[in-house]
């Protein structure tokens, strides 16, 4: 396909990391009105009393494929790329699932333990609700940013409800959590500000939903990922401390050795958050591969704030469609 060149002025990596988040959802929400009006939700039963949502879109021309679309941290089934590259994928006939994250979207109600990135058990059990759903068709997985990462990791897992799967694609995904943080500390402010303020916005959601003491009051005076992390696994999970949780999902070392579908990896060599230099820590099974752009920034991948992702093309491209 044609490579990913973007057009002058956009072609800096904080404007193609920023964009995503900023362009106006009015217009995509119009071309998206076929997907949205057959969008169902589904509550998914995960094991251990786990329901997380998810929104189901059967096209009227289906072909016969289902992509299961997992967002980024503090993103949602309603972000701009995936409602993006979900219509794409309707129109071209392919029944799009948007799962929700525990407490992503308007879900926070639905389980009272408040997400970390190592709850993967029910992810698989949510992608093996799916799947049932589905008898005799292996769905594509495809994330974003930190959906990238858990989807990896599914296609890793040994959960058994994982059933097959007819690939994954990761955009972005979040290698190793440690140099992640490091670099939105050592980088441009914005970018912990901003998850900073969406994090703090879902645990008071959290707490409004349930209960006060859920969430230690401090938390929201520190100002930093890395010290909220601290509270948060201190309080809601059974590591012994943050660099245990870090590397609870990390996917460098062997992790991905056990791959059970074919997987492909897009990601920028100027992304401002995962740096490119955690590429040589992965291992590199025979069903990896690994695709990297010049430029892109974090889930960027526009050629201009006017024209459609290139990553819908990349993505088609790499499900065989036309």
């Amino acid at each position: 396909m044609t490579p990913f060149r973007p057009r002058w002025p956009w072609g800096n990596r904080h404007l193609q990391s920023i964009l995503p988040s900023i362009l106006p959802r009015g217009r995509l929400r119009r071309r998206a009105a076929a997907l949205l009006a057959a969008s169902r939700e589904w509550l998914l039963d995960c094991g251990d009393g786990v329901r997380l949502q998810a929104w189901h879109a059967a096209p009227p021309n289906r072909s016969g494929r289902v992509a299961i679309l997992l967002h980024g941290w503090e993103g949602s089934a309603e972000s701009y790329y995936i409602l993006a590259l979900a219509n794409r994928l309707f129109e071209a006939g392919v029944d799009v699932v948007r799962l929700n994250l525990r407490d992503h979207g308007d879900t926070h109600h639905l389980n009272e333990g408040i997400f970390h990135s190592c709850r993967l058990a029910e992810v698989c059990g949510a992608v093996g609700a799916i799947a049932q759903r589905f008898a005799g068709t292996a769905p594509w997985i495809i994330g974003f940013s930190l959906g990238g990462n858990f989807a990896l990791r599914v296609g890793a897992s040994d959960d058994p409800r994982v059933g097959p799967l007819a690939g994954i694609i990761a955009v972005s995904p979040v290698l190793h959590p440690d140099s992640a943080m490091k670099a939105m500390e050592q980088g441009m402010p914005l970018y912990q500000r901003y998850f900073v303020r969406k994090w703090s916005r879902s645990l008071q959601r959290k707490q409004q939903l349930w209960r006060p003491e859920l969430v230690r009051e401090e938390i929201y005076g520190y100002g930093d990922l890395r010290r909220m992390t601290e509270v948060l696994v201190s309080d809601h999970t059974d590591f012994p401390g943050i660099q245990h949780y870090l590397e609870g999902y990390a996917i460098t070392g062997n992790r991905l050795q056990t791959l059970k579908a074919p997987a492909t990896l897009l990601t920028a060599l100027d992304d401002p958050i995962i740096p490119a230099a955690d590429l040589d820590r992965l291992a590199r099974p025979p069903n990896l591969r690994i695709v990297t752009t010049q430029q892109g920034g974090h889930m960027g991948f526009v050629t201009s704030p006017f024209a459609a992702s290139w990553v819908n093309d990349f993505v088609c491209e790499t499900m065989g469609l036309g």
